[in-house]
């Protein structure tokens, strides 16, 4: 797998900040580095940061510049501390995420990853919900406007991701460059049941040729011990990869569809290391279905309940 990576992505630790979500690019990498899934990991770092002119595909002349001169009450929309080390943090990961998908598409045989969050709740007009710029959005624009590429997100942060649907009536050409936007519904086995329904109808577009490549974002505030999640015990979190991932395999057979992985959320004060081990291991499951490495079907990550402590 190409996992898109600098060290400058990420800022300091900002205190005051609720999200960490602005250094779990970092803090990802470092425990990947520590697991048994890093030999089959290739880091890349040959990638920029997004351009103010790329940002005004997905948002207003007045959004962007308050954003990067600092200018509030706009430029903390998105209920994060602003400073010049965040704004130059938020640049970078959106130019991650944008390289990581243009990658999968030039290499369809090839999993790619941008380890990054803080998109899927912005606005036109303004950040929110720990999100400064639709990375999602950019990305789709510029891939179907300089391409023709059509893609499809597959979203189970533990949130519905608002973004691209908020930008529909912004950007009119979104639903030709992003015409899925796919967030499973309810808890638990309806979960699993909706999801495993929508992933079905997503591929059947795929075989017919209307969608070009899939980029997945299993946020781990979908885990029902995340402080702001609910809807999964870990079996039934790790059995939605396995369905995403299980059937983009069976499709990928007869075509290589391109597929990009995300993080997008995960909050535990109480043990940071639960959400970083449930990305780890939906990362293992893409690499084992994907990549045809079966052997990472047996990674296991801890993830502690609120309360145990050694």
């Amino acid at each position: 797998m190409r996992l898109f990576y600098r060290h400058d992505m990420c800022p300091q630790d900002e205190p005051g900040n609720y999200s960490k979500s602005p250094t779990k690019p970092r803090r990802f990498v470092e425990f990947l580095q520590r697991s048994p899934l890093w030999p089959h990991i290739a880091l890349h770092d040959d990638f920029a940061a997004i351009r103010r002119e790329d940002l005004l595909l997905a948002h207003t002349p007045a959004y962007v510049d308050a954003f990067l001169d600092g200018e509030p009450p706009l430029c903390e929309s998105n209920g994060l501390r602003w400073s010049p080390a965040f704004r130059d943090s938020v640049l970078m990961t959106n130019g991650c995420l944008l390289a990581a998908i243009t990658a999968a598409n030039a290499e369809p045989q090839i999993l790619t990853m941008a380890p990054v969050s803080g998109f899927h709740h912005a606005q036109p007009a303004r950040g929110s919900g720990f999100c400064t710029f639709s990375g999602q959005v950019i990305a789709g624009l510029k891939l179907y406007r300089e391409r023709g590429l059509r893609g499809a997100w597959v979203d189970l942060d533990g949130h519905f991701g608002n973004s691209i649907e908020d930008s529909r009536s912004f950007c009119p050409d979104l639903d030709q460059a992003i015409p899925v936007n796919l967030n499973p519904n309810g808890q638990h086995q309806q979960y699993l049941r909706d999801l495993e329904q929508k992933m079905t109808d997503l591929l059947a577009r795929v075989a017919e040729g209307s969608i070009d490549y899939i980029c997945v974002a299993h946020g781990a505030d979908s885990h029902e011990w995340d402080q702001l999640g609910h809807q999964c015990t870990t079996e039934e979190w790790l059995r939605a990869s396995e369905i995403v991932y299980g059937l983009i395999q069976g499709v990928r057979k007869e075509r290589a569809i391109p597929v990009t992985l995300a993080l997008f959320g995960g909050y535990r004060d109480d043990h940071p290391e639960s959400v970083l081990g449930l990305h780890a291991m939906d990362t293992a499951l893409a690499m084992a279905h994907l990549e045809q490495r079966p052997a990472l079907l047996d990674y296991q990550a801890e993830v502690r309940a609120p309360g145990q402590f050694r």
